[in-house]
């Protein structure tokens, strides 16, 4: 027999869900589906975070800004995380104004190609999501009003694309970013699910590695490129997995070349908590660049 909690559990979440209708509107909507990818040659999801005026005004078009999600996570990472919340609370008091956000699932990939070719993660994201998701969601398509960001792995990420491609993004920024300098000596060992598996997986060899990290670009692309790029990154204190040193070492070369960028150390280990009270900076920091205000 069906106990009196479960017969009013739906009643409760419908009533639920028809107080919360309001302010979903006021805020905007969440939209996640999949795009059919050819170079991947499979169906590869993502989420959309829309401001409530684009439903209202089908003629606006919006900055963008790319949120890459980390290892182990998913598409819907800002969501889960509050995210999302935060970034409506900001436009309630002014802080940022409308922008479309948009975050791939990535995997295990790193958003690079990986070296053997078996998945082209950068192919796909330069070539296939950012042009069909920028017609999709009326996004400006200029550089000036397009910021990529990331957490952790996608750190890693948005730190690589923008340094490699700093002619198709005005800001990049990065929480806590997965940066490391050289492999580890134990490489190839570990079997499957292990970190050195992972990390064969994607770049397959250390000379791979070396010519398609976050710090090969940071060095060798010219100076004058990096700086037109706005540059924002910050890691925990106590990251587990210590990638502060990596994070005071880009910022010691990017310095080096006198190359504008803004890092900051603070308490904290690498978990969701950190990434959260940090992103309204994050958020502030890329309106400043993208919006459209300001162009």
């Amino acid at each position: 027999m069906m106990t009196n909690k479960r017969r009013f559990a739906p009643i409760a979440v419908t009533l639920l869900a028809l107080c919360l209708a309001p302010l979903l509107h006021a805020q905007g909507r969440a939209e996640c589906s999949v795009i059919q990818s050819d170079i991947l040659q499979r169906p590869i999801r993502y989420c959309a975070l829309l401001p409530a005026s684009f439903d209202q005004d089908r003629t606006r078009r919006y900055p963008v800004l790319y949120y890459l999600h980390g290892l182990g996570d998913n598409e819907q990472s800002l969501l889960n995380l509050g995210g999302w919340d935060l970034i409506s609370e900001l436009r309630r008091k002014g802080k940022i104004d409308d922008f479309i956000v948009l975050a791939p699932f990535a995997g295990r990939t790193f958003y690079v190609n990986s070296e053997n070719g078996q998945f082209r993660y950068e192919d796909f994201f330069l070539k296939e999501f950012m042009p069909q998701m920028e017609k999709k969601y009326r996004v400006e398509g200029t550089r000036a009003t397009r910021g990529i960001t990331g957490v952790s792995m996608g750190g890693y990420g948005a730190l690589r694309f923008a340094f490699k491609y700093p002619d198709q993004f005005a800001a990049v920024s990065a929480q806590m970013p997965a940066l490391i300098t050289e492999l580890p000596r134990d490489f190839n060992k570990g079997g499957p699910g292990s970190p050195g598996a992972l990390v064969r997986e994607v770049f397959g060899s250390p000379a791979y590695f070396d010519r398609n990290n976050v710090f090969y670009f940071a060095r060798t692309q010219p100076a004058a490129s990096l700086r037109r790029l706005k540059i924002y990154f910050d890691a925990a204190n106590n990251d587990d997995f210590g990638f502060e040193q990596g994070a005071q070492q880009l910022h010691e070369l990017l310095d080096s070349r006198s190359i504008p960028n803004e890092f900051h150390l603070y308490p904290g280990r690498h978990d969701a908590q950190f990434i959260i009270r940090g992103f309204a900076d994050v958020l502030r920091f890329q309106w400043k660049i993208i919006g459209v205000e300001e162009h």
